[in-house]
């Protein structure tokens, strides 16, 4: 698994989750990367799911301390591009209630404000 965090020139930035998120060296990259993002006042966060195959309970835990970070700032956080796995524990843990979801980063880069 490797996260990859960038910038946009649009003032968005994006995390990009591939392969599983396991381990807690996996863990600790991902909640560094939207750390970084937060430290650095980025106030458009796009987590990309696209490449992801499997979330465990500690990273849905990541998902939602990241969500409460940005909710509390009035900042944008959103996700995007979850196989059939990844939406069925969104689904499950009735996260796609609180987090603005999208079948592709095209769409999803488009509702930025």
């Amino acid at each position: 698994m490797a996260v990859k965090s960038f910038t946009l020139p649009n003032g968005v930035g994006v995390v990009e989750l591939i392969g599983p998120i396991l381990t807690e060296q996996e863990i600790t990259e991902f909640r560094g990367a939207i750390a970084e993002f937060v430290n650095r006042r980025w106030r458009k966060l796009l987590i990309d799911f696209s490449q992801t195959t499997y979330l465990n309970s500690t990273s849905v835990g990541v998902l939602i301390a990241a969500h409460t970070s940005y909710a509390k700032r009035e900042w944008q956080l959103k996700v995007c591009a979850m196989n059939k796995h990844i939406h069925a524990i969104f689904a499950i843990t009735n996260l796609m209630k609180i987090f603005s979801v999208y079948d592709t980063r095209e769409e999803a880069m488009k509702s930025f404000l």
